[in-house]
């Protein structure tokens, strides 16, 4: 059995009318009724400076997610558009085909404007049904 201390309480009348109910159902104590609550109040403040302390730790790093997230989306929206232009619109160049060349460098900086205006909107290619 371990060392138990004594306490002298003053409850509120209407509290102490219910630790007098709880406490008269079979296998319960006012004595396990206090410790538990007692307990449970101070792990509930131990957690409560814990989140102070990580709190701020913990919003950089969501911060730094919804980055990640927003980026890797930029990547996805260029991949999709890169394969679709590649594969559907531009055909094979000859390697002697200077004409050919430039209408492709146009070409891809009409690709690059079109990933920026499709991030910037928000919007997202894989998430289209079959494509445009």
């Amino acid at each position: 059995m371990t060392n138990k201390v004594r306490y002298q309480l003053f409850l509120p009348e209407p509290l102490s009318a219910r630790l007098v109910e709880e406490a008269n159902r079979p296998g319960v104590t006012k004595s396990a009724i206090l410790v538990q609550a007692l307990t449970l109040w101070f792990d509930r403040r131990g957690t409560k400076e814990l989140d102070d302390r990580f709190a701020r730790r913990l919003d950089r790093i969501a911060e730094l997610l919804e980055r990640l997230l927003r980026d890797s989306h930029i990547e996805l929206e260029t991949l999709a558009l890169f394969i679709r232009y590649e594969l559907a619109i531009n055909p094979p160049l000859a390697e002697n085909d200077a004409a050919g060349r430039a209408a492709a460098s146009l070409r891809f900086d009409a690709f690059l404007s079109q990933v920026a205006r499709e991030v910037g909107r928000g919007k997202r290619t894989l998430d289209q049904e079959g494509g445009r």
